[in-house]
């Protein structure tokens, strides 16, 4: 029997292209190599330039959840007051690393599908004095996406004292985000939309942030900290902790096709294509867990469909047989449904192929549908786009 290949359409780490990959396979050289430093330094310019960065950009080996410690640990102190504005399972995490670092933690949670709008942050805001304040763009528990330039525009004009750090994990490079909306925080990791393979915790950090940082004095945390790296970011051939030679090499592929194709075409792209999916999965009578309005075009949490009789760990078990590698959810959206990641490089084929396994896996579980019938709505709208 002949295995079929598994699409990656989790929601990260998502697929890694080939001249991606090559990239990975090169022989390693030196950190200290010429052309490796000078490609390092590009890599951080185009971050810089292409994310309208003020301040200063970071790229350290590690995960999102490092540069979400990074990002708190520069810009607070002890007895700091944030608010963590919440709408699922990643935004919760700032909480407890808050809470860790002795900071006073007020909490906005939005029920899991819709988010915290800038009305509500406004209340919360004018209550006290708070040195920062988190957002998640993205996340990838609820699939729903927060109204990120509206609250920007809200923080700018309502509470400029107050900064804002921005996990944007699963949105940086497939959701819509500048650093001079008014961030002074942006972080995210290699394996999401960047398409890069899990290794490289990416960071931006504006004025503000830089300034917060100098202000701060001595912190107590090493690794992370914004000035033992700040002399690496701007002069690559200093040392501090030894950077992964070849994800950095990924990293400048992955920009290479980022600048090719245009960061707002790739940001019109994740949204039209995200539509167009969730159509598909629609007509087969999945339904999108997040609500219409901010729905992430990154990826979907699709409920099972009432009285389909689908049960989660062999719909998914089918699914992966068919060719797809999914997610399920987590807390208490767990068992309800599943999530699929649709951002990164990945192409309409890729789409029309998972769109096709879903449809066999609900046959072989008994849901039956039309064969065709979610297709036919993802090639319709794949022609139009």
């Amino acid at each position: 029997m002949v295995r079929t290949p598994r699409l990656l359409m989790i929601p990260g780490p998502t697929p890694v292209v080939r001249s991606i990959q090559n990239q990975m396979a090169r022989e390693t050289v030196a950190f200290g190599d010429a052309d490796f430093i000078a490609d390092f330094r590009g890599v951080v310019a185009d971050l810089k330039t292409m994310w309208r960065c003020d301040g200063e950009v970071f790229v350290v080996a590690g995960s999102g959840t490092l540069a979400m410690e990074m990002a708190i640990s520069n810009v607070t102190k002890r007895d700091d007051d944030v608010l963590v504005c919440s709408h699922g399972f990643f935004g919760d995490r700032f909480i407890d690393m808050c809470s860790r670092r002795g900071l006073k933690v007020d909490v906005l949670a939005a029920k899991w599908g819709s988010v915290p709008v800038p009305e509500q942050m406004d209340a919360r805001l004018s209550e006290k004095k708070y040195a920062a304040v988190t957002v998640t763009h993205v996340d990838t528990s609820t699939g729903a996406m927060a109204p990120l330039k509206e609250i920007c525009d809200m923080m700018k004009a309502r509470h400029p004292e107050a900064l804002l750090i921005v996990d944007a994990v699963a949105a940086a490079g497939g959701a819509e985000s500048w650093m001079d909306w008014g961030i002074d925080v942006l972080l995210t990791c290699s394996q999401k939309a960047f398409g890069v393979a899990p290794g490289l915790a990416v960071l931006w950090a504006g004025r503000r942030a830089v300034e917060r940082r100098a202000a701060l004095g001595t912190i107590p945390e090493s690794y992370v900290d914004f000035e033992k790296w700040i002399p690496v970011m701007n002069d690559p051939a200093k040392y501090w902790g030894t950077p992964p030679v070849n994800m950095i090499w990924a990293l400048k592929e992955s920009m290479r096709i980022i600048k090719e194709e245009g960061l707002e075409e790739r940001y019109a792209r994740h949204a039209r294509q995200a539509a167009i999916f969730v159509s598909a999965m629609e007509a087969l009578g999945f339904r999108p867990a997040a609500g219409e309005g901010h729905r992430a075009p990154t990826l979907t949490i699709f409920f099972y469909p009432e009285g389909s009789g689908l049960e989660d760990a062999a719909f998914r078990a089918k699914l992966a047989e068919e060719g797809v590698q999914s997610a399920g959810c987590l807390a208490g959206f767990a068992g309800r449904g599943f999530r699929l990641g649709h951002m990164g490089n990945i192409d309409k084929h890729t789409l029309v192929g998972t769109i096709a396994a879903v449809e066999r896996a609900c046959i072989r579980c008994g849901y039956r549908v039309a064969p065709g019938k979610g297709l036919s709505v993802l090639q319709e709208g794949l022609v139009r786009e």
